[in-house]
């Protein structure tokens, strides 16, 4: 068996399973679950309705390179979202459909990484383990960026030496991030772009998170955007990865898409050719209904605002907490560390939430998801209310 497989860590949830299983909530309080990042607002009917009217499709071997209504459906979406020039997202070069972004986000670094020995991944810190385990089975090394809260949990760029740049061959960026809803602004990711030119090296930029905002005003920028923006139509480095897990409360669906410059996605549909893993025909057919329309995303984030709201009317009081720039998270500062205030917080009030430490790694002698925990607002505005109110309880029990 390949080595490199020994070097994979449990997946956070399997060190939850085992924290939890420690203790015994109590019976009597109904389970509540803000751990995991799976919406739970009901999936559009037309998109079921749609798969229900295309089964006979079953009998067709879908392409890897998907159906070309899907692939420009997807464009003039994305054209339209991110104000990219009309035209620049080619439906036949610059886009690819994919079973959802982790299947994308692991299988693009097998295809980008030149197996060096000293080829490095960057990714921020704390971070989706994908990133992470991509890496090691491509052959190159991760390199963690922490992100800190005195500079919005974004990692400092600035602070990368020329030798880490040079060895970098893919930068992973997550905006809005996964666990902390930050989103990276546009000049960011156009300093970004300009060290991509000047050491050679792939940005991909993870944007699932994309369509949960808060504010109607102020959409997530995303890297296609600073690239229209600069005038770089060719999309040159840089790959974008969309789903409609989150914006269409779509996670079974495994559906989405990588989008940006031709000469990493033309190698890359050869790769996919051979990596066996060509999105069924049907479910293209829904994607393209879930893509065309709006307003049920609209009413997606309607939810989430009033959840954030009401949570953040009960917590505010007992616990540093306040609205992310994006997604469904709240990313807050325990009062003890934050496997024990998540073991603690299950064992009393029989409620679930992410320890920070879980999603990280200790880098320049630090794990900077320590002493924070990750809460998914993705269950009914009832049930996020009266897990708030119990974490307020246990909260306020801690200093007592």
């Amino acid at each position: 068996m390949n080595h490199e497989l020994q070097r994979l860590q449990p997946y956070p949830f399997e060190k939850l399973t085992a924290l939890k299983n420690a203790v015994t909530p109590p019976a009597e309080l109904p389970h509540i679950a803000l751990s995991i990042g799976e919406p739970k607002h009901p999936a559009p009917a037309f998109v079921a309705q749609s798969l229900i009217d295309n089964m006979a499709r079953l009998a067709n071997y879908p392409t890897t390179k998907g159906l070309p209504e899907l692939r420009q459906t997807i464009s003039q979406w994305a054209e339209k979202r991110f104000s990219l020039t009309p035209g620049s997202l080619d439906a036949e070069n610059n886009i690819l459909p994919v079973n959802g972004t982790r299947e994308a986000i692991f299988a693009f670094t097998q295809a980008a990484v030149n197996r060096t020995d000293d080829a490095l991944v960057l990714s921020p810190n704390p971070f989706y383990q994908i990133y992470e385990g991509a890496a090691y089975l491509a052959g190159a090394e991760p390199y963690y960026l922490n992100c800190a809260a005195e500079n919005n949990f974004i990692p400092d760029y600035d602070a990368i030496s020329a030798d880490i740049w040079q060895r970098c061959q893919l930068l992973f960026l997550c905006s809005p991030s996964n666990p902390t809803g930050s989103v990276t602004d546009l000049a960011t990711l156009k300093k970004l772009i300009a060290l991509s030119d000047q050491y050679d090296f792939i940005i991909a930029s993870d944007e699932c998170y994309s369509e949960i905002y808060l504010d109607e005003a102020q959409p997530p920028v995303g890297l296609l955007q600073a690239c229209a923006e600069l005038g770089r139509d060719d999309y040159k480095n840089c790959i974008v990865m969309h789903s409609l897990s989150k914006r269409s409360n779509l996670p079974g669906l495994r559906s989405g898409f990588v989008a940006g410059d031709a000469a990493l996605l033309g190698p890359f549909l050869q790769y996919r050719t051979y990596h066996g893993c060509s999105m069924p025909v049907q479910t293209q057919l829904a994607s393209i209904a879930a893509w065309n329309d709006e307003a049920h995303v609209l009413d997606n984030r309607d939810q989430y605002r009033q959840k954030f709201d009401a949570v953040l009317e009960i917590l505010s009081p007992v616990m540093d907490v306040k609205k992310p720039d994006a997604s469904f998270y709240l990313w807050a500062p325990t009062p003890i560390a934050d496997d024990a205030f998540a073991q603690g917080l299950f064992e009393q009030q029989n409620v679930t939430v992410l320890p920070g430490s879980y999603l990280s790694r200790e880098k320049d002698s630090t794990v900077p998801g320590a002493n924070y925990v990750r809460m998914a607002l993705v269950a009914t505005v009832d049930e996020c209310v009266e897990a708030a109110k119990r974490i307020r309880a246990y909260v306020e029990s801690l200093s007592s």
